[in-house]
């Protein structure tokens, strides 16, 4: 009988978009054992990880992944991210590499030229004004308009749930300073960014080039998020504080994972990345 051997290229796996959006360890170690990957907690579960129908890893406090499972999990074109403590830091992301450097190359030069930057921060702000003109604006008056909007948006939230609200509070590295709102604010944006920048390499383009964000570590993935803060961070943050009883970790990345979910975020955000992009010439 003749052997026929398959090579396996990045077409074999599930796109991005038809992912599970992430999964979150910490305390255990990621390696491959029977030729499958497995999480070792330190409570000793094992546990097999399906890499290829998973968007994101995230790795917290206390793990460790071996150099046979990195190149398991980066065959798969799953994104691993570093993240720290209740996913509240983002530190570092492990890029799998990608067939081509056409979606970087466009989104480069798109950046590069004023006037089509400013069209693709229209574009995306369109989505957030759907009924009015954009043109003639200039980009600080959109992110004045942006700034009103979400203030707006918050207020609204927090008499829908019945949740004192002060304003955006929030003081890196003393997370135990801002109010429980403002807390889940800041880790359920920690888990869209983690989600959002895996699903951003994974289709070949840069965290780090923005249209609307500058001076920040990654400004396409805050460009992206405000697309979709609304439902799956700040009214989950507002509905999780109208809670009595203390939310932990898990049970917010349980909510968040469930709406990323039910909202099918990574179909939609590869749509936008497609139109966004669409017929600027670059």
């Amino acid at each position: 009988m003749r052997k026929v051997i398959f090579k396996l290229s990045r077409d074999f796996f599930p796109q991005s978009k038809d992912r599970y959006p992430l999964l979150y360890f910490e305390h255990g170690r990621i390696e491959v054992d029977d030729s499958s990957v497995k999480w070792v907690g330190a409570n000793r579960d094992i546990y097999a990880i399906p890499v290829a129908t998973i968007a994101t890893i995230l790795l917290g406090p206390g793990t460790t992944v071996t150099h046979e499972a990195i190149k398991a999990i980066s065959s798969s074109n799953t994104t691993i991210c570093w993240v720290g403590d209740d996913s509240l830091r983002f530190y570092a992301a492990g890029i799998t590499p990608t067939t081509d450097t056409r979606n970087l190359l466009q989104q480069v030069k798109c950046a590069a030229d004023p006037e089509i930057r400013l069209t693709v921060a229209k574009r995306l702000f369109s989505r957030r004004f759907p009924d009015e003109s954009l043109e003639g604006k200039s980009l600080q008056t959109l992110m004045g308009m942006e700034g009103g909007r979400v203030r707006t948006m918050y207020a609204n939230k927090a008499e829908m749930y019945g949740v004192p609200w002060v304003g955006r509070r929030y003081i890196p590295g003393k997370m135990e300073a801002s109010d429980k709102v403002n807390r889940l604010l800041t880790h359920s944006n920690s888990l869209l960014y983690a989600v959002i920048t895996s699903s951003v390499i994974a289709h070949g383009y840069d965290p780090r080039i923005g249209f609307i964000h500058s001076g920040s570590p990654l400004p396409f993935i805050y460009d992206l998020s405000d697309l979709y803060k609304e439902i799956l961070t700040i009214d989950l943050a507002f509905m999780l504080a109208s809670k009595e009883e203390k939310i932990t970790n898990a049970r917010l990345v349980e909510e968040f994972t469930k709406r990323a979910v039910d909202f099918d975020l990574l179909s939609k955000l590869s749509q936008d990345l497609e139109e966004i992009f669409k017929d600027l010439g670059c």
